[in-house]
């Protein structure tokens, strides 16, 4: 199977090659987000043959790029067990391995900054897997989720290597597998970092940045996990994009797996949309030159900090992940997480839930429920903690300019 991958290997990396001698970072990152998510590569599931073809790919990027091998035994691959849904439970189950991918970016500097992005993705979907396909199998092939992290994590390597880059910290560059199982990969890492790299002291995630709006919101968590974030943030964001910022350093992505560790963190994201955890999550659908801005932002972030290289940690307040693993009820909406007006907007209707049953629309703002004002996407989260499953609720939507009211039914 491997060997048939081979050409198409060898063909996008002689092309990102080229891209990256006449072309603008904008064709490079084309490139790797076009390989991550053709059909190829067949949803890039961890502990499948493709994602190992994904690791592979990454890889040779970083030995593109000059950097320097941080996995087992002087390779980019940290390579880690795991347990499938539906390859077996527990004791019952094969065992399967995945590799992180890791570069190392060696400044000399006594503080270490990573810079990251998970690789793998769904495969065909199915039970278990975390998609929200309804039908038969199909490649859910992540060109956001979570090729377009990827391919921004590449071009700050590429430019944080530059003549007159910033020198002040080393950067490992790191491609993590098996997020959607859990942040697996990220946990992994964690508790088992490269030996001999001089002290991390903060950590950049990238998690579906492909998809910056017209709107040019774009979501950072993890502002309040450093004193020096926000500021740094406003500056670099000024012109470019309208940040939506959350304090929190958790969430369902791999930077949490960093906090825990007390490390400060940011988290970069556009938003989701209907084609979130689908097949139809495809390369034409991103957004290349929002991702640059993004990458730009970021890259201006990085230059901002401390000279002498500390970067002071904050615990911030996560009460917010607590309600969310007490729900007892959902409407079936995927919330729109860049939405920066009153109420909460809903990016995503799922099929034959509460809030499909009851009319809803992706579009619709959700104003008030069961009574209660509902300002922004806490105080829905704070509502639906408080109701359980057969609980009939009102709720008052706005849909283009009009008030619409509805009843949900747990």
């Amino acid at each position: 199977m491997f060997k048939l991958f081979v050409p198409f290997i060898a063909a996008v990396i002689a092309l990102s090659s080229l891209s990256a001698q006449i072309a603008p970072r904008e064709l490079q990152m084309k490139v790797d987000v076009a390989y991550l998510a053709s059909d190829i590569l067949a949803g890039r599931a961890a502990g499948s043959p493709f994602a190992d073809e994904a690791a592979a790919y990454l890889a040779m990027r970083m030995e593109q790029l000059s950097l320097k091998p941080m996995g087992d035994e002087q390779t980019y691959l940290q390579r880690f067990p795991i347990i499938v849904a539906g390859h077996g439970q527990n004791k019952d189950a094969p065992q399967l391995y995945t590799s992180n991918v890791l570069g190392y970016l060696d400044n000399q500097a006594p503080q270490t900054i990573m810079i990251g992005a998970h690789y793998d993705h769904l495969g065909f979907g199915g039970s278990g897997s975390g998609s929200l396909h309804i039908g038969d199998p199909e490649p859910h092939n992540g060109a956001d989720d979570n090729a377009s992290g990827v391919a921004i994590i590449f071009d700050l390597a590429q430019r944080l290597q530059q003549d007159g880059a910033i020198d002040d910290y080393n950067f490992l560059i790191v491609g993590w597998s098996a997020e959607e199982m859990g942040l697996v990969g990220s946990k992994y890492l964690a508790e088992h970092m490269p030996e001999g790299m001089p002290a991390l002291v903060g950590v950049i995630n990238f998690d579906m940045v492909g998809r910056l709006s017209e709107e040019k919101v774009l979501a950072v968590n993890g502002t309040g996990t450093s004193p020096v974030w926000p500021d740094l943030l406003a500056s670099a964001a000024k012109d470019r994009v309208t940040l939506m910022s959350h304090e929190s350093g958790l969430g369902p992505s791999d930077h949490a797996s960093f906090y825990l560790k007390d490390l400060p963190v940011l988290h970069f994201f556009t938003g989701q949309h209907p084609q979130y955890h689908k097949p139809g999550d495809d390369v034409h659908l991103v957004n290349f030159d929002g991702m640059v801005t993004i990458s730009d932002v970021v890259y201006d972030v990085i230059d901002g900090l401390p000279e002498n290289g500390e970067i002071p940690f904050t615990k911030t307040k996560d009460e917010s992940m607590n309600e969310v693993s007490a729900f007892k009820v959902t409407m079936g909406v995927m919330p729109d997480y860049v939405y920066a007006g009153e109420g909460m907007r809903i990016d995503g209707v799922l099929d034959d839930r509460p809030a499909m049953k009851a009319g809803l629309e992706r579009g619709d703002v959700l104003i008030e429920m069961d009574g209660t004002r509902v300002g922004d996407i806490y105080d829905y989260m704070k509502c639906l903690g408080e109701h359980e499953k057969g609980d009939k609720v009102n709720i008052i939507v706005e849909r283009k300019g009009e008030k619409l009211k509805k009843r949900i039914i747990f």
